[in-house]
C-alpha cells in the first residue's frame, strides 16, 4: 500500500467517519413527478411508511409519510452539514425558523444545547421526475460548546467558491474542487457558523466535493501533523490516489502530509473529502444526541420530554412550502434572507 493510504474501507450505510466528524450519508433518490401534497405521484403500496431506507423504484420515503424526508426529531451537542446538490429541502425548526434550499445550496446547523427540526424533500415538479441529491454530515463539537444557543448558517450556493487547479497547480484535465470549509488553492469557504468546531484557529476543517473529469488529476496540498484527512470515492468507474487504483467505491485514510495524487480513468469520478484535527474527546452517543458522558445523554432526554427544546411552532410534524416558494431562509426574529440577498 502507498505509504499516503494508511487505510481502505467499503462504504457502507451510513460511511465510516473520524474524529472530528461522526456521520457522513450520501442520499440519492430519483423521485418521479410529485403530486398535490408535493410527495410522489406513485402508489406508496409494499412500503414500510415511516421507516422506509429500502431503495424501491429508484428512491425512498425515509422517515416521511407523504413528502419523503425526516419530519420532526430532535438534536444537541453536534453540529449537521447538508450538502444539497440536487434537489430541494424543506427545512422547519423549534426556533421559528425555515427555509427551503437546495441546487447545491448547503445549510450549516449547530444544535448546541438542543433543537427540534424537520428535513423535507418536496417533490416540485409536476410532469418530471425529481431526483434528490445530498450528503449530510455530522461533525462534532468540544465539551465547552455543546450547550451554545442553536444556530445556522445558509451557505448559498453562489458564495461557495469552486477551485479549478491548472498545470501550474500540479493538475491536468477538468478538475473541479468545491469548498465548503476550510481552504484550497486561494480559495476560502464562506464562514460556518460562530460556535463550530470548524471556526477553531487551528482545527484545519475541510469539506470538499471534488469532481475529476476522464483521465484528469490532482495532486492534494498537505496539511499540518495531527489532522485526519479521509476521501469517499462515490462515483464513477475507475481512479488512483497515490499510484494505487481503489476498487469500486470506497473510503480512503490519507496521510495528511504525503504526497497524494488523485487521477482518474476514462471517466469522470466524483469525491467528497473530509478532513478535521481530531477533539480528542469522549464520546457517548445515542439516537439524536451526542455529549461526552452517558449522564449527559440521560439529561438530554430528560430535558427534551420536559422542554421539547421549545416546542413546535409549525400545524404538521412534516410541514412543507408552497410549491411556487422560491429558495429562502426565515430567522428567528423575522429576517428572510436569499441566495441573492445575504
Amino acid at each position: 500500500m502507498s505509504a499516503a493510504i494508511l487505510t481502505l474501507f467499503e462504504l457502507g450505510f451510513p460511511w465510516a467517519t473520524f474524529d472530528p466528524f461522526l456521520f457522513c450519508v450520501h442520499h440519492e433518490d430519483f423521485y418521479p413527478a410529485g403530486n398535490d401534497a408535493l410527495g410522489p405521484a406513485a402508489s406508496l403500496a409494499g412500503r414500510n411508511l415511516g421507516m422506509d431506507f429500502t431503495i424501491k423504484d429508484g428512491w425512498r420515503m425515509y422517515h416521511g409519510d407523504v413528502v419523503p424526508g425526516f419530519p420532526r426529531h430532535p438534536h444537541r451537542g453536534f453540529e449537521t452539514v447538508t450538502v444539497a446538490r440536487r434537489g430541494f429541502i424543506d427545512h422547519s425548526d423549534s426556533l421559528g425558523a425555515t427555509a427551503r434550499y437546495g441546487e447545491g445550496d448547503v445549510q450549516w446547523m449547530t444544535a448546541g444545547q438542543g433543537i427540534v427540526h424537520a428535513e423535507m424533500f418536496p417533490l416540485l415538479r409536476e410532469d418530471a421526475p425529481n431526483t434528490c441529491e445530498l450528503f449530510q454530515i455530522w461533525l462534532n463539537l468540544p465539551a465547552a460548546d455543546k450547550m451554545v444557543e442553536p444556530h445556522f448558517s445558509m451557505l448559498w450556493a453562489p458564495t461557495i467558491p469552486t477551485y479549478r487547479p491548472s498545470a501550474r497547480d500540479d493538475a491536468a484535465g477538468e478538475v473541479e474542487v468545491r469548498v465548503i470549509a476550510g481552504s484550497v488553492g486561494g480559495h476560502r469557504a464562506p464562514a460556518p457558523p460562530p460556535n463550530s468546531w470548524a471556526s477553531a484557529a487551528d482545527s484545519e476543517v475541510a469539506i470538499w466535493t471534488i469532481r475529476l473529469g476522464p483521465k484528469a488529476r490532482l495532486r492534494l496540498p498537505p496539511a499540518p501533523a495531527g489532522v485526519l484527512r479521509t476521501l469517499y470515492y462515490f462515483r464513477g468507474d475507475g481512479v488512483s490516489v497515490a499510484d494505487r487504483s481503489l476498487p469500486h467505491h470506497c473510503g480512503i485514510r490519507l496521510d495528511p502530509q504525503a504526497p497524494a495524487q488523485i487521477e482518474a480513468g476514462d471517466s469522470a469520478v466524483e469525491l467528497l473529502l473530509l478532513q478535521g484535527r481530531p477533539i480528542g474527546e469522549p464520546v457517548a452517543r445515542h439516537g439524536p444526541f451526542v455529549m461526552n458522558t452517558d449522564a449527559e445523554i440521560a439529561r438530554a432526554y430528560s430535558d427534551y420530554r420536559q422542554t421539547q427544546f421549545g416546542g413546535w411552532p409549525w400545524p404538521s410534524p412534516e410541514p412543507v412550502h408552497p410549491r411556487t416558494e422560491d429558495r429562502f431562509a426565515l430567522r428567528p426574529g423575522g429576517v428572510i434572507e436569499t441566495p441573492s440577498r445575504t
